[in-house]
């Protein structure tokens, strides 16, 4: 009986394989964190100030006008 209360081999082989993947899995996670977090606050601290800017037909901003305020 002293036998059978110990896992088996296959038992421990299956649940470190498991450790394993798990482990695999959760540094996966945290790294598509870290570049999630990266390219947000790199968007997030630089607007783009071209796009709302508005050109002219000689590609020179154009000013304010009567509307604009």
């Amino acid at each position: 009986m002293a036998g059978n209360s110990r896992p088996s081999f296959t038992k421990r082989q299956k649940e470190r394989a498991r450790q394993e993947k798990q482990a695999e899995k959760a540094q996966k996670r945290l790294q598509r964190k870290q570049e999630k977090d990266l390219t947000g606050a790199t968007e997030a601290s630089e607007p783009n100030v071209q796009e709302a800017m508005e050109l002219d037909e000689f590609g020179q901003p154009k000013g304010l006008d009567f509307h604009d305020f």
